[in-house]
């Protein structure tokens, strides 16, 4: 094993992909004994203080299995009228089988839009966050029941990796019927080589990719790529191992083979520098001298530093901050739509619910949401020289 790899349960959050194929069995329908030994696994893990979501594939093959349709593709109809029959079963079964650990599940069904438009994003992060802070593990899988091909994921592997860099989780696992990555296909090619450790995804990685191997899942090995693009460079690792077998997670700790794909960063990192330097902000915050200093030791943006809002934005829009000076020193995704961050700008958090009618949430822009920029930190520091002078 190389410097670049590390044990499953020494990561601090994971989240784990399960494939329709081993989770639904074509004929007979839920393989329990594997969802069995798989929650047993998960169970371990959080034992050791890890975080654990999983993306659940297997909706729509369970369902096409409890309303015998026949084999081959289906009409999206059909899809949709399998997902709302196997979803109800899934969701069960996940719910009986982590509860023979002591483990309550909490299910999330999610469209496109919900990671991929602002405000939903901030709301679907904000639920699966507050279910790991309370201890449940989030079953997690897209609602096939209303997306359609032009507003869905397409598969479950992107969907996962959109799930760990929203969760800011620093290990994905991908289970599939194959044991990692191969120079080609390894069903076509007998001399194809096995990839242990990919230290990045370069075009001759993503070349290798094949196509789905089986009619119960929509992707292959080239939504597996597309899933590591995403997330590695959110500084989110990612492993494709096979699952198979019983146990497959105590069978990764225990040496079995796998690929490994290294992070390019930290998950906090990536996603500050995605805010700081891809979106333009939709409004303004003029903050205080206090709330200027506050901020450059690490502190959220309380509405009682603000001083003046400027602009026409909504809860999870970029914002820009700025001090007494009018200069811009950070950025930031904002707690509240702009009217209501007018009505509590120079207040106290604790007069949020008097003045808007609801609790809301004690920043107007939280730490994990924000990035100040060089200016802001070259400000802070030379107003600290000339305070030591």
């Amino acid at each position: 094993m190389t410097s670049l790899r590390k044990t499953v349960a020494s990561h601090r959050r994971v989240v784990i992909k399960i494939g329709s194929a081993l989770l639904v069995d074509r004929g007979t329908g839920l393989k329990s004994g594997w969802l069995e030994a798989i929650c047993a696994d998960i169970a371990a893990l959080r034992k050791q203080g890890t975080d654990v979501l999983v993306v659940s594939s297997g909706a729509i093959a369970l369902g096409r299995t409890v309303l015998d349709l026949p084999a081959g593709a289906l009409k999206l109809e059909e899809s949709q009228a399998a997902a709302a029959v196997g979803q109800i079963a899934l969701a069960r079964a996940w719910s009986e089988s982590l509860s023979r650990q002591e483990i309550v599940a909490g299910q999330i069904l999610l469209t496109l839009g919900d990671t991929e438009e602002r405000r939903r994003y901030l709301n679907a992060r904000a639920t699966i966050n507050q279910l790991l802070r309370i201890g449940a593990v989030p079953i997690i899988n897209e609602n096939d029941t209303v997306a359609t091909s032009e507003i869905r994921y397409g598969d479950n592997d992107r969907l996962a990796a959109r799930v760990a860099t929203m969760t800011g989780a620093d290990l994905l696992i991908l289970l599939s019927d194959i044991d990692g990555l191969y120079t080609a296909p390894p069903h076509l090619d007998p001399q194809a080589q096995f990839l242990d450790t990919i230290p990045t995804i370069t075009p001759e990685i993503e070349a290798m990719a094949g196509g789905a191997a089986s009619e119960l899942s929509r992707g292959g090995m080239r939504t597996k790529i597309d899933a590591g693009k995403i997330a590695t460079a959110a500084g989110c690792a990612m492993i494709i191992a096979s699952g198979k077998v019983d146990h497959p997670l105590r069978a990764i700790e225990e040496g079995s083979r796998f690929s490994w794909f290294a992070p390019s960063g930290t998950p906090v990192t990536a996603r500050k520098t995605w805010i700081a330097g891809q979106l333009q902000p939709a409004g303004q915050l003029h903050v205080d001298a206090g709330a200027q200093k506050a901020l450059g030791i690490g502190k959220s943006l309380l509405p009682a530093g603000v001083r003046r809002v400027e602009g026409h934005f909504h809860r999870g829009d970029t914002v820009a901050i700025l001090d007494i000076d009018g200069r811009e020193i950070g950025r930031g995704l904002a707690s509240y739509d702009a009217d209501e961050a007018r009505q509590i700008a120079g207040r106290k958090s604790a007069d949020i619910e008097a003045l808007l009618g609801y609790a809301g949430r004690a920043a107007m822009v939280h730490r994990d949401d924000m990035v100040i920029t060089r200016a802001g930190r070259a400000a802070l520091e030379q107003e600290e020289d000339v305070a030591h002078a």
